[in-house]
C-alpha cells in the first residue's frame, strides 16, 4: 500500500523554547553547585536530590515551559530546548567504546538531572549500560549497523524500551557535539498525527493483542515476550507501544496493520538535527524516534548526545528497583 499525503497538514513541528544567554548563566551556576553532592557521583542519592532542589531555581520560563509539556505534549509530542549551557571547548573526547556512561559530575549531567526533576523523576535499567543516569549515545567501530545507540546507520521508529512493563514517559537527548557533516537527524513520529490517517481495519488490529516485542540486544536475555497491543488507553488519545525493529505481528492482520503504521510515521515524521546545548525530549507514551545515518570518523570529535530517562511516576516500578533507588532491574 502506498499512501500518498500533504505532510503539512498532518504533521506538527516540534515544541521550542530557546534559553536565553543570561538564563544559561545561572543554568551554569546551578549545576556547577550541584557537583560536590553525593562526592560528585552523578548516580549517587545524594548528587540526585541535589539536583532535585536545584530546579526549583531554574529560570521561571524554563520550569513553566516543561511542565506545560508535561501535562500536555502536543501534536508532536517532542519538545526542543535550545541554548542550554555546553561548552564544546571543554568536552573531552567523544567516547567510542561501547556502554560509555557519565558517572562523574558535569554540567550536562546535572542539567539532564534537574531537568528530570521537573517533569519526574529519573530512571534507569540495569541490564542496560550498567544502569547510569546519565548515557552516553556515541557511535562505536564496528557497530556501524547496529539497530542502538552505538550505531550510526538509519536507526528506525521505536518507542524506548517498547518491551519494558515500565517503559520510560520521556527519553531526554542533549547535544554535546553533532557529527562532522551536520547530517545525523533525530526523527519523531506522533501517534497523535498519525491515528486519524489509520484504516479502521488496521486500527482495530493495532488494539489487539497481537503484537510481541523482543528485548534490544543491549538488554541481553529477557525471557519470553507476552503479546501486548501496540494502541492502548483512550480510544481518542492512546499511547503507541512498538518497536519497528523489534515488534512482531502474531497474525496477518497485525502484519499489514504494522507496514501501515510504519508507513504513516515515515509520511509524518519530522527530523531535527540537533546542536550542541540542544535538549530533545520525546514523550515515550505516544512518540517513536529514531536517527538518520551519518558517517563517523572515530577521531575524538564524533557525535555524541547524553541521553536520561524519566518517570512521571516512580511508585508504579516500586516492586522493579532495589531499596527505592532509580534503577530497574
Amino acid at each position: 500500500m502506498t499512501l500518498l499525503l500533504d505532510t503539512a497538514a498532518v504533521s506538527a513541528p516540534p515544541r521550542t523554547l530557546t534559553v536565553g544567554a543570561g538564563d544559561a548563566g545561572r543554568i551554569t551556576a546551578l549545576a556547577r553547585r550541584v557537583a560536590p553532592a553525593g562526592d560528585g557521583r552523578v548516580d549517587d542519592h545524594a548528587y540526585v536530590a541535589a539536583a532535585r532542589d536545584a530546579w526549583c531555581e531554574l529560570p521561571i520560563p524554563l520550569r513553566r515551559g516543561l511542565r506545560d509539556f508535561r501535562r500536555d505534549s502536543g501534536p508532536a509530542g517532542t519538545l526542543l530546548v535550545r541554548g542550554l549551557p555546553v561548552d564544546e571547548a571543554e568536552l573531552p573526547d567523544t567516547p567510542s567504546v561501547g556502554g560509555s556512561v557519565q558517572r562523574t559530575a558535569s554540567v550536562p549531567a546535572a542539567v539532564l538531572l534537574m531537568v528530570a526533576a521537573g517533569l519526574g523523576d529519573p530512571a534507569a535499567f540495569r541490564p542496560e549500560k550498567t544502569g547510569a543516569l546519565v548515557q552516553d549515545v556515541v557511535p562505536v567501530p564496528g557497530q556501524e549497523d547496529f539497530q542502538g545507540n552505538a550505531g550510526s546507520a538509519l536507526l528506525s521508529f521505536h518507542t524506548e524500551n517498547a518491551f519494558h512493563p515500565h517503559r520510560p514517559d520521556f527519553v531526554m537527548l542533549l547535544c554535546l557535539r553533532a557529527d562532522h557533516e551536520r547530517v545525523a537527524g533525530l526523527r519523531t513520529g506522533c501517534v497523535r498525527q498519525t491515528l486519524p490517517l489509520l484504516s479502521e481495519e488496521s486500527r482495530a488490529a493495532l488494539w489487539g493483542e497481537e503484537f510481541v516485542t523482543a528485548a534490544p540486544p543491549s538488554f541481553g536475555a529477557a525471557g519470553a515476550a507476552s503479546p501486548h497491543a501496540v494502541l492502548t488507553g483512550a480510544a481518542e488519545d492512546p499511547d503507541v507501544r512498538v518497536d519497528f525493529a523489534a515488534t512482531r505481528a502474531t497474525t496477518d492482520r497485525g502484519r499489514a496493520a504494522l507496514a501501515e503504521l510504519a508507513e504513516l510515521f515515515d509520511l509524518t515524521a519530522r527530523t531535527v538535527r540537533l546542536e550542541p546545548g540542544d535538549l530533545a525530549i520525546v514523550d515515550n507514551r505516544v512518540t517513536v524516534h529514531g536517527r538518520t545515518a551519518f558517517r563517523p570518523r572515530y577521531d575524538g570529535r564524533d557525535r555524541w548526545l547524553q541521553r536520561s530517562f524519566v518517570l512521571t511516576d516512580l511508585r508504579r516500578s516500586r516492586g522493579s528497583r532495589a531499596r527505592d533507588g532509580y534503577v530497574l532491574d
